[in-house]
Formats: C-alpha cells, structure tokens, sequence
C-alpha cells in the first residue's frame, strides 16, 4: 500500500507540474495569480479649518467624506489577469454649499381662476426674510453635499519568465460638476534574477467641468448690467461698506469661461532595487503636464482696490472676518483665473531597512517643482513592528512643506489689474505634519472565512492632519483582502 500511495503521489505531482510547463520552452511556469482576489476598501476623512475657497480665503473649512472601493482581480489564465475597481465617495461640504450661500428671501406662487375660457392667472410674491448668508456656516445650496462614482479597469500580462510585464488601464469618474476619462498603460522589466525593476508608465486623462459659478456671477452672466432688476437678486438690497443700500455692484472683470476642457498627461519612470537582505531602494520621477481650464469657476476672489458690496444684515459687515459674522454675505468681485497650461516635476526616493524579524524601517522623500512657483518636500517615516505572527503594529509620521504658487494672495489682497489670482490656501506657503498608526493582520493561508471566501488581510490605519494654517483633519482607513477557493 505505501509503494501505491508514493506511485500516486508522484503521478498527481506529476501531472500538476506538467499543467504549469510552458508548451514551447518546458520551463516551469507559476500562475501570476491563483484565484481571483476581492478588496474591500473603506474610508472617512473629515476636516475643518478657517480659509474657504469659495468665499474667498476665509469662512468655514468644514467637510466629511466616506468613501468605498471594492477591487475584484480575476486571473485569466497563467499569465494574465484582470482587475475592476469600483469607487464611490460621498462627501458633505460647508464651503462648497456657500457657491449660493443665501438664505431668506420672497417666494411666490401661482393661482387660476375663473370659468373655462374666462380664466385670469395672478402671481402673488409673499414677503419673507430678506436674503443673508455668512462665510462661516453652510448654506443649504445644491453644492452642500454630493458623490463621486468611480470605475478603473486594468489588464496585466507577464512573461512567461515573468521577467516583462505590460498593463493597460482605462478609467472613469464622474461628479456633479466633474467628469474625467482615463486611458493608461505602462512595462516593467526584471533584471538580475529579479533583483532590479525598472518601470515606464503613462497616462492620458480628459476631463471636463460643468461651468457652476457663484451665485452673484451667474445671474450677473445671465442678465447682465440690469440683473438686480430681473433675476435672483430683483427687489433684494445690496449694501455698500458703510451698509447704505447701493445699485453700484457691478462686476464687470467677470467675464465667463469659454472651454470647459482640462486634459492631463503623464510619464512616470521608477528603478527598483534590492541592495542586500535586509536593504531595498527604489527612486522615481513623473512628468505631468495640464492644460485647459486649470482655475475652479466657482471660487470667488475679491480685490484691494475696488469697492465691497454685500447682502444681509448690515451689522455683521465690520465683524465681517470673525466668525461672529453670522448675517451677512460679501458679494464677488471675480473668480479664481490662473494660466492654462502648468508643468509638475516630482522626484522621489523610497529606502527600506529590515532591521530584523520583526522590526523594519520604511523611508520616503519626494520633491516636488512647477511652473506655478510651487517648489514642495516631502519625508515620512513608518515603522512597522511584528508583534506575533499574524499581527504588525505600525506608528507612521510624515513632514510636508511647500512654498506658494505666484498667483496667490489672501482675501481682498489681490488687484483687478492682475493677470491671474487665486485666493486658495492650498496654493500658499505652509508646512504640515501628519502622524497616526496601523494595525495589520495577514494570514497567508486565509482560514478565517466571510461569505465564503477566505480572509487573506485585515488593515486599519487612522491619521491626524495639522495644517500651519489652521486645517486640521481626521483620516481613518480599513481594508479586507479576500481570497476565492
């Protein structure tokens, strides 16, 4: 019986080795991927801070995002494999609802009368609150909430030596006000018995917005000199500093988008190499370059040398910078304008040391240069320590430092005679730190179970964000790794 049970042995083993051969070079060849693989990624991120876009430079910062992603990777046979990523995010957004951050105002309804064929129809405006808003509460606006869909497919195919590889991958996304295809490929090459990588890699992406203007702009593009008469703002009193009622608000530098396009290209280059057992670099460099509509239509900008108008309550406007201002609302002098082409160059250099079994050193620095006048670094540290042999703790750290792009300045600092302008603080020179931790559980052989697949990985990260400039914000991630029979 053992000489029939090692006879079988050998003939399954044999057959099983066989099945793995490559037809024309009789080399052993390891499927790239077994089973198919699921990811299920989730994630929350809420932050707050006093330098609103939209309004300016200043008010609320409020914002919350809850995202998922599910990543489904398919082997399609010994070499190839297919992999889908589907994406939704859902966010709530205090600065972006203040695109029309009026509240209050008339309504007004419609009623027929009369017998058929002697009908009247009257039109009755019903007075109400006269129309306020403040930068630093949400409105109730449209822009107050909304969602990103995603989709991403990517296709790999590896050598038979598993020495080349080329993917191809094609993306879409879409938004209220934001839509974006992507179309990408990229090859990696082995060297040294798989010791070297280096990797080439480019993508096109084609975006386009949905022109959404604030709401001052928008009836001001739709009527012209005479909208205070016929549109939204009809019957409604615009103030002046000093809170007398004006007709002088006119903002004539506005002047609409006519391309809605934004189209991004990129080229990455990466080497890869492992130094000894323990030591592991890898260092990299992208060029991307953008053109089209590269400014935000919908963030206001307003100007030193030109007068302020606003709507609400006239007693808020000198307390119009503090967060007691709760009634009144300035109105736009412009948008946010800047070039229509920007080139970005970063640098990068990623060092890993495995001090031993269970304690290893990651390292990263990038720095990062464009056009725009932004020169940025970037360096982090994580430390991930094996505490038993399924779970890894891991407390991370990262320094981010940049100066600001040529075309920024604060609220009411830039002059209508500029060229470009942009009040957004993500723009300007500031510093950030950001630190948390992770909790990592992996078990290769996946005996853990859920919905019948096996339970490859288990990751939990949460990050705190700090800003020089006020921005805080909270980062919390988790993902499953699942494996199919």
């Amino acid at each position: 019986m053992n000489k029939i049970s090692v006879t079988l042995l050998f003939l399954i083993t044999s057959v099983f080795a066989f099945a793995q051969l490559n037809d024309t070079t009789g080399v052993f060849k390891k499927r790239v991927l077994d089973n198919a693989e699921v990811d299920f990624l989730s994630s929350y991120y809420n932050q707050n801070g006093s330098h609103a876009a939209v309004s300016g430079g200043i008010g609320t910062e409020k914002l919350s995002d809850f995202a998922t992603n599910i990543v489904v990777a398919t082997p399609l046979n010994d070499d190839d494999v297919l992999t889908f990523d589907v994406g939704l995010s859902a966010y709530t957004s205090a600065s972006s609802s203040n695109v029309n951050p009026f509240v209050g105002g008339s309504s007004s309804y419609t009623s027929t009368s009369g017998a058929s064929g002697h009908q009247t129809t009257t039109t009755t405006t019903v007075p109400g609150t006269p129309p306020y808003g403040t930068p630093w509460q949400a409105s109730s606006g449209a822009s107050a909430k909304g969602t990103l869909y995603a989709l991403n497919a990517n296709y790999v195919h590896s050598s038979n030596d598993r020495n080349f590889i080329w993917n191809a991958d094609l993306s879409l996304s879409s938004e209220f006000n934001y839509s974006s295809f992507g179309l990408g490929g990229g090859l990696t090459k082995l060297y040294n018995d798989k010791n070297t990588e280096i990797s080439l890699k480019s993508n096109i992406y084609l975006d386009n917005w949905k022109i959404i203007y604030p709401t001052e702009l928008k009836e001001y593009n739709i009527y012209g000199n005479d909208f205070q008469l016929y549109s939204y703002f009809s019957g409604v009193a615009i103030l002046d500093q000093n809170g007398n009622t004006t007709t002088a608000y006119l903002p004539s530098t506005f002047k609409p988008w006519t391309s809605t396009v934004r189209n991004s290209y990129s080229v990455s280059l990466s080497l890869s190499q492992i130094v000894t057992k323990k030591t592991q670099f890898s260092i990299f460099m992208d060029v991307l370059q953008q053109q089209g509509m590269l400014s935000t239509p919908y963030q206001r900008v307003y100007f030193a040398d030109t007068q302020h108008f606003y709507i609400g309550k006239a007693l808020y406007i000198p307390m119009y910078q503090s967060t007691a201002n709760v009634g009144v609302y300035q109105l736009a002098d412009d948008i946010e304008r800047m070039p229509h082409s920007r080139l970005k160059l970063p640098i990068g250099l990623r060092w890993n040391y495995y001090i031993n079994e269970n304690i290893a050193l990651r390292t990263y620095y990038r720095y990062y240069w464009d056009d725009w006048g932004i020169t940025s670094q970037t360096a982090s540290v994580e430390l991930p320590v094996k505490i038993s042999g399924r779970f890894t703790v891991y407390p991370m750290y990262r320094y981010y430092i940049q100066t600001a792009a040529r075309y920024f300045a604060p609220y009411e600092v830039h002059l209508s005679t500029e060229q470009y302008y942009t009040s957004d603080y993500d723009l300007s020179a500031f510093n950030a730190k950001q630190y948390g931790f992770g909790v990592n559980y992996t078990d290769i052989f996946a005996n853990g179970r859920f919905l019948g697949m096996g339970i490859k990985n288990i990751d939990f990260r949460f990050n705190h964000y700090v800003r020089s400039d006020g921005l805080s914000a909270n980062i919390g991630t988790l993902g499953f790794h699942f494996t199919t029979d």
